[in-house]
């Protein structure tokens, strides 16, 4: 396979279980796509982001546990979901560093479910959620955690450059009412550290849509990441980042400082 960045279909071998790239041409949002013929071992492809959206949409404090560890900080749960956005530039890879700010003195991993929206649309209603999901991927939504705290905001601590990755690809074959229970965990240099299920969300994947596109229109590849459940803290340089969504994949970033 070429140098040249492109998309392409995931595919496993049933005899030897291997799992293979195939490279296409044309855009998996923007219309038709075609097999150019080229195919490649996953494990021989430098995976990017599967996405680079226009918007990162987050809820924050969408499960109940998470919301009891961080009241400190986020305050109580709220009657309609908390939304804040990350820049398309804090957006990075499956395998990519993650930049710990020099100005930080806590940054914590957050792993989460993320949406992948599939064409334009605003004001969707909770039934036809479904009609706008491209598909399923996994993120970790880093957060500078004193500078969260000391903002009283937290565009600033959840925005750095290299504070989403997202990957390692989309999962485009489960149902919404499948992606409404799913394990995510989160393991720091191989330990456990969140282990919740997309069940325990206080805003399911349709209300967040609802809500979130009756105030802002949603763009083909936006992701809506959907919140973290307990046990987010801190890493440091030179922490290894793992989290895998049961049925949708494992995403693992290590933790450096700039040069």
């Amino acid at each position: 396979m070429s140098d040249d960045v492109g998309y392409g279909l995931i595919d496993t071998d049933e005899e030897n279980g291997q799992e293979y790239v195939s490279r296409i041409s044309g855009h998996p949002l923007m219309g038709q796509i075609q097999l150019t013929g080229e195919r490649a071992k996953v494990e021989d492809v430098r995976l990017l982001s599967p996405v680079l959206p226009s918007k990162v949409v987050c809820i924050g404090k969408n499960y109940a546990d998470h919301v009891a560890e961080m009241s400190d900080i986020t305050g109580e749960s709220t009657e309609e979901p908390v939304v804040f956005l990350k820049p398309s530039t804090a957006v990075t890879g499956p395998g990519d560093p993650v930049f710990y700010p020099p100005i930080s003195q806590r940054v914590d991993f957050e792993g989460e479910l993320a949406v992948v929206i599939s064409r334009p649309c605003r004001e969707v209603p909770r039934e036809r959620a479904a009609e706008v999901v491209f598909g399923y991927t996994v993120a970790n939504d880093v957060t500078a955690r004193d500078l969260q705290k000391s903002d009283k905001q937290w565009t600033r601590g959840k925005g750095f450059d290299s504070f989403c990755p997202i990957g390692p690809w989309i999962e485009t074959g489960l149902s919404l009412e499948e992606a409404s229970d799913l394990r995510v965990t989160t393991t720091v240099d191989g330990e456990v550290r969140q282990d919740g299920r997309t069940s325990r969300f206080i805003h399911d994947i349709p209300a967040v849509i609802s809500y979130v596109s009756s105030f802002m229109t949603l763009l083909p590849g936006d992701v809506l990441l959907t919140g973290t459940p307990a046990g987010v803290g801190p890493v440091e340089v030179g922490s290894e980042m793992s989290v895998a969504v049961e049925r949708v994949g494992e995403l693992s970033n290590r933790v450096i400082t700039r040069e």
